[in-house]
């Protein structure tokens, strides 16, 4: 796949992330050549240059000569690869490399293109920089797990290809490279920007995009379990709304709904006039956590495709500034979280729905003999206690800056550590929906001969092609870990489209 640097659309980035090849369309490397001639030419003044001829952050009034400026690159490499915890997930270390050689090639950082062609290597190899995961603020970029990135290529740090860990040296020579000397400025614009943040915001942001639809297909199925109303999804009432998140929702629920047998079975007699808001109000939760998702996809598109280090090489001049503050990678990480959050917090209420006899009219806990058999009295638990940690996790990070650098950096996005959370907000969030698919379908048994509608009765085989109806007590935990398992695979996913 051949990317424009600085056009690159969001689904290609995806493709990166799951592995397909990257190359930049022709011409980056004379672009990216001409900011390194300006630099030297500029250099060659004897002016000060921020990060080139002097010190970093608090230290920017420090000039180092010329002998030096090597081995001052080689040091901000070691000094800056601080970085703590688990590694990062191979997806999102191909992603960094991806956006970092992109965001180069663009030829205002003063990088040769060799370098930037050695992040592709690594790329085409699968060879992934050890990232550990924490210790970046998502300002003056992400200056920690971008060094260890750039670790790799002087030959240091660690990488991992497979289950493989290899040193750096090693790492290097699978990917037919070897160890670079730093020009001036290239180690500064290697470990500057937010290409960590953005990445880590982007695997997010796939997850919940997915997750979303997936939540409409249990949502529908929850509604005919519960012998609900299809009126509220009704396209004249989201009309008079005009919220294009809800309408497109709307539109989904109403097809994957179509041709319901049970919904044809009660649509004159009920006597529920209004189904609960977890079934009745999809489309206006859902709708608006779709244009959240909507909103934080557009500025990751543009930050993707963004020069975030500092300073930057523009018609010869060498200008500093601050493009990498991460502020808007933090606001749309946190709008990412409320989303999945409520996706979750509806979910969990519509599992409670299904599971107590007064509001769905079916068995309590969904399970015939109960007391005896406790049925899935356990699993809305869990789906509740997932639920609470979302919430927790929903918290905004955006607004908790920390000064850094000596109070030179005295305001920070916390990008990061933003993004961060949507993996573990995501991965209780798809918890949550295969315990609904669980009980949806169990709940639509209680119908049969009924059928619900193609779309529905397709996620109802992907479940019992998992996990076997519930007619007595057994443990509950494989059960979900098999729909959990179809969940991020992307499953259910693909029975719905949103138009």
């Amino acid at each position: 796949m051949t990317v424009i640097p600085g056009e690159a659309r969001l689904g290609q980035w995806r493709a990166v992330m799951q592995g397909e090849a990257l190359t930049l369309s022709p011409g980056w490397q004379a672009v990216a050549q001409a900011s390194v001639t300006a630099l030297e030419t500029r250099l060659a003044t004897g002016e000060a240059l921020y990060g080139v001829n002097t010190g970093f952050g608090k230290l920017a009034g420090t000039r180092i000569g010329p002998a030096q400026l090597a081995q001052l690159q080689l040091n901000l490499l070691r000094s800056h690869a601080a970085g703590t915890g688990p590694l990062l997930p191979a997806p999102v270390v191909r992603l960094v490399l991806g956006l970092k050689a992109a965001s180069l090639a663009r030829g205002a950082s003063a990088i040769r293109p060799a370098v930037i062609e050695a992040l592709l290597a690594l790329l085409a190899a699968d060879i992934l920089p050890a990232i550990p995961a924490r210790g970046s603020v998502g300002a003056s970029g992400d200056l920690a797990p971008l060094a260890h990135m750039a670790l790799l290529l002087i030959g240091e740090g660690e990488a991992f290809q497979g289950e493989r860990i290899l040193r750096g040296p090693e790492a290097l020579s699978a990917a037919g490279l070897a160890p670079f000397a730093l020009g001036p400025k290239e180690g500064l614009a290697l470990l500057n920007g937010t290409q960590v943040s953005t990445a880590l915001a982007l695997a997010g942001l796939f997850a919940a995009e997915d997750l979303l639809r997936t939540a409409l297909v249990a949502g529908a199925m929850s509604v005919d379990a519960a012998r609900g109303s299809d009126t509220p999804f009704d396209a004249r009432i989201h009309a008079l709304r005009g919220q294009p998140g809800q309408i497109r929702v709307a539109a989904a629920l109403r097809d994957l709904l179509a041709g319901s047998q049970i919904r044809e079975s009660h649509r004159e007699g009920d006597p529920r006039v209004q189904d609960p808001y977890s079934l009745r109000c999809q489309p206006q939760v859902a709708g608006a956590c779709l244009d959240l998702l909507a909103q934080a996809a557009a500025v990751l598109e543009r930050e993707a495709n963004a020069v975030t280090d500092n300073p930057l090489v523009i018609d010869g001049e060498v200008l500093s500034g601050g493009n990498f503050h991460a502020e808007p990678v933090a606001f749309a990480a946190d709008t990412m979280a409320l989303a999945l959050a409520e996706l979750g917090t509806i979910s969990e209420r519509r599992i409670a729905l299904l599971t107590d006899p007064v509001l769905s009219g079916l068995p309590a806990f969904l399970v015939r003999d109960g007391g005896v058999n406790s049925g899935f009295m356990i699993a809305q638990v869990t789906a509740a206690a997932l639920t609470a940690e979302n919430r927790a996790l929903a918290v905004p990070r955006s607004t908790d800056s920390i000064p850094t650098s000596a109070n030179q950096e005295d305001h920070v996005s916390m990008a990061t550590g933003a993004a961060l959370r949507l993996h573990d907000m995501a991965d209780n969030l798809a918890g949550i929906l295969s315990i609904e698919l669980l009980a949806a379908a169990q709940g639509l048994e209680f119908h049969r001969p009924l059928q619900s509608a193609a779309s529905i009765e397709a996620a109802h085989g992907l479940v019992r092609g998992a996990a076997a109806a519930w007619d007595a007590d057994r443990a509950m935990a494989p059960d979900i870990a098999a729909v959990k398992a179809l969940v991020e695979r992307g499953r259910f996913a693909d029975l719905v489209e949103i138009a």
